[in-house]
């Protein structure tokens, strides 16, 4: 009776886990159709706030910021580029393929204001996208 009621318990759990784990799978490795640039994906971000600036951090590992567009659209930023493949895969052996690659474009809600200087730098495998408010 007693393993009866663990597996009760343990069972829901589990299923709760694989959904929780599906879910942050579809978020950061979403594929998404563009117009007529084929399949892209849809880079993670964190979008932090100051009392001067806003900070959009995007996951974007290996990839060069100068080669990424931030470009404020209304009122969104939108974040578009692409990761390449290391030069090296032409000559490896591939064991496994996990970070995406390919055209990426992440469009964000900015904070309610008005902002200027977008800037771009890289930070831990990070994107950092700083915007200063304008009062």
């Amino acid at each position: 009776m007693r393993q009866d009621n663990a597996i009760q318990w343990m069972w829901p759990e589990a299923c709760a886990m694989l959904v929780r784990a599906e879910r942050l799978h579809r978020q950061f490795h979403h594929l998404s159709p563009f117009e007529d640039r084929g399949l892209s994906w849809v880079p993670p971000i964190d979008v932090l706030e100051t009392e001067a600036q806003v900070f959009v951090l995007v996951g974007l590992p290996g990839v060069d910021p100068d080669t990424v567009a931030a470009v404020i659209e209304g009122d969104e930023l939108v974040i578009a580029g692409d990761r390449s493949l290391p030069d090296e895969i032409g000559l490896a052996i591939i064991h496994r393929l996990e970070l995406p690659h390919g055209r990426f474009r992440r469009q964000v809600a900015l904070p309610a204001g008005r902002y200027r200087n977008v800037q771009r730098a890289s930070a831990h495998g990070c994107l950092v996208v700083t915007l200063d408010k304008i009062s």
